[in-house]
């Protein structure tokens, strides 16, 4: 779908969008950077992110989605700490989620291809392994308060990073 010239018109207007999303949570993480106490926006990150991760995997951008929704997994569960430390890594991760992100929408962009240049994805995939360990008491990684949802536990964290290749 992405490289579909019928869809083009789609693909630019996901690209659009998430380019302007993508700038609000760069927004919220550097409000989050300087007011640490604020973990309300790290709810507000997984969000946004959520509604990239939603209209990404609707075209068909699979790896664009899968690394938002590990960005939605590890804000939602820091959300629910309150180890300062922990969340000095996480913030950094977080801005590596965009980073990765902001590569992809480009090439997106460019070629119609989910390719990321100039981020090391396996260092990326170490962090986030780190982090989910960090987080393993956490058991909610989501908005929802439905008893019956995915808990989004570990085994989540590994699918993802395996779809990816990492």
């Amino acid at each position: 779908m992405l490289k579909d010239p019928e869809m083009k018109e789609i693909v630019d207007g996901f690209c659009e969008e998430s380019n302007d999303l993508c700038q609000q949570l760069e927004d919220i993480l550097d409000e989050y950077e300087e007011n640490p106490g604020k973990i309300a926006l790290l709810e507000q990150f997984g969000q946004i992110i959520d509604r990239i991760m939603g209209a990404a995997k609707s075209i068909d951008a699979e790896k664009t989605g899968n690394f938002c929704e590990l960005g939605k997994i590890v804000s939602y569960k820091a959300s629910q700490t309150d180890d300062m430390k922990l969340l000095e890594i996480v913030t950094a991760v977080l801005f590596d989620t965009l980073d990765i992100l902001n590569s992809l929408l480009e090439n997106i962009e460019k070629s119609g291809e989910e390719k990321v240049e100039g981020i090391n994805l396996e260092t990326f995939a170490n962090r986030l392994k780190w982090l989910e360990e960090k987080f393993s008491h956490v058991e909610r990684a989501s908005v929802s308060i439905d008893e019956n949802e995915p808990k989004n536990k570990q085994e989540s964290i590994d699918q993802l990073l395996a779809d990816l290749g990492l």
